[in-house]
């Protein structure tokens, strides 16, 4: 998992586009496993870094990428995250990283058949609801305690689930806890323009975290996912 989140912060950090700790060292054998990373001195949020970390966050997903999914499969908190290599994002968001939690929760019994199904008809409407755009370098668990202010104004992420994907998911994920300030989504839509509609989608990018959610804490989760299948 160390290691996984080591290569998400660097491929991150490649871009030249957002700020990640630097990697002092990884050690992941049967004995040890930890990741050393340097230590952000803590800064004040302000309208000018939110308005640099928006601005960032799309000069990062405007950079082309090549299909949806990654290179290897990673973990997202802690569970695996299957990024097989796809064409189109309904079917990578669908089968790598809905369907395997969906079944998950369904032999937990924790969803019903009836819900496994409405899952499955949303799969079936995935591009009708979101817009067709090429895939982008997303954060991946881009929450409020997933990001740091620095000491000298930048924004730094931390803890990434890295992947090819709808840039969408890294905003519908900025929603789900709060925190994110509208002088973000204002600098991130001048840099790179959200499609229209972006907002009713939003509970859509966050049925997988919430899934994941559903795994990891429970019933307080499972019940947003099933307000979500209910509209299918």
């Amino acid at each position: 998992m160390f290691r996984e989140e080591a290569k998400g912060l660097k491929i991150i950090a490649e871009t030249n586009k957002l700020r990640t700790p630097k990697i002092i060292k990884v050690e992941d054998s049967d004995k040890e496993q930890y990741l050393v990373l340097e230590f952000i001195s803590k800064g004040e949020p302000s309208k000018k870094i939110w308005e640099k970390f928006g601005e960032s966050l799309a000069l990062m997903h405007k950079i082309p990428q090549p299909y949806f999914g990654f290179n290897n499969d990673n973990y997202i908190g802690r569970l695996p995250q299957k990024n097989t290599q796809t064409s189109t994002w309904s079917e990578f968001y669908a089968q790598c990283h809905l369907q395997p939690l969906i079944k998950r929760l369904n032999d937990l019994n924790a969803l019903t058949n009836q819900e496994v199904q409405a899952a499955e008809n949303f799969y079936k409407k995935i591009d009708e609801i979101f817009p067709k755009e090429s895939p982008s370098l997303v954060h991946g668990d881009l929450w409020v305690g997933n990001f740091l202010i620095s000491d000298t104004g930048d924004p730094v992420v931390i803890d990434p689930a890295v992947c090819y994907s709808h840039r969408e998911m890294d905003l519908g994920m900025t929603h789900l806890f709060g925190g994110f300030s509208n002088y973000f989504y204002e600098a991130y839509n001048s840099s790179y323009s959200m499609e229209q509609g972006w907002e009713k989608r939003i509970p859509y990018a966050q049925l997988y975290p919430l899934l994941v959610h559903s795994i990891l804490f429970g019933s307080y989760y499972i019940e947003k996912v099933k307000n979500i299948l209910k509209d299918f």
